[in-house]
């Protein structure tokens, strides 16, 4: 008669089904949307469709970097700074989403020729009020990571600086030139400040030591 084994199974060897390998794949997930984000930058005018879908999938790992900083701070015990940044995440998701949809959608004729101008409109408002939340993504970030000892008193005070410069987007409604919702310091300065930042915590988060406790 055969038996049924009651011996437990032992933990997979599986690189893939070991903690350390998800910490530091989750850790890497900004220098992944920093990469996907300047492709699909660089093809938005010759395919914005395929660029949609870059943009997609650098906002996925835009979100999957603020996991990884909350679930960093939250080891520190510095779980407040670690909400803050969560919240913020979620809501600069939802508005680079809506960002990508509004211009796919300006990628169709019809929608050039109709309401195009509307939905730019509207797309470039977004982008100037996406300003407070991108804000306070970094503030959450910088401030959290300070207290927890990561990261010393200059990048500290460089963080603070790229708070105040982001949040300066949110004041560039002039009807055009350099401060215009579509000026260059909305479309390329403001950005740009955030992918550095976004760079920087990155290398913060993947010369630290693994995590004590399970966060994956």
């Amino acid at each position: 008669m055969s038996t049924t084994s009651t011996t437990p199974m032992t933990s997979s060897t599986n690189l893939f089904a070991t903690r350390g390998f998800w910490e530091r794949f989750w850790r890497t997930s900004g220098i992944q949307s920093i990469g996907l984000s300047i492709i699909a930058y660089l093809i938005y005018g010759r395919q914005p469709h395929v660029a949609a879908v870059f943009s997609g999938l650098a906002v996925l790992n835009l979100m999957w970097f603020a996991a990884a900083l909350k679930t960093t701070l939250a080891e520190a015990g510095l779980d407040g700074w670690g909400a803050a940044a969560t919240a913020s995440s979620a809501v600069v998701g939802g508005l680079f989403l809506l960002l990508i949809m509004l211009g796919a959608s300006l990628a169709y004729p019809t929608a050039n020729h109709t309401h195009g101008s509307e939905l730019s409109d509207f797309a470039w408002s977004a982008v100037v009020l996406s300003s407070f939340p991108r804000a306070m993504l970094i503030m959450a970030g910088t401030f959290g990571l300070w207290r927890a000892g990561l990261v010393s008193n200059a990048l500290f005070t460089a963080g603070v600086g790229a708070v105040v410069l982001v949040l300066l987007g949110g004041t560039t409604w002039l009807s055009d030139g350099f401060w215009a919702p579509d000026g260059a310091y909305s479309r390329l300065v403001s950005p740009i400040i955030g992918l550095v930042w976004v760079a920087v915590v990155s290398r913060v988060l993947l010369t630290r030591s693994p995590a004590t406790r399970a966060g994956w």
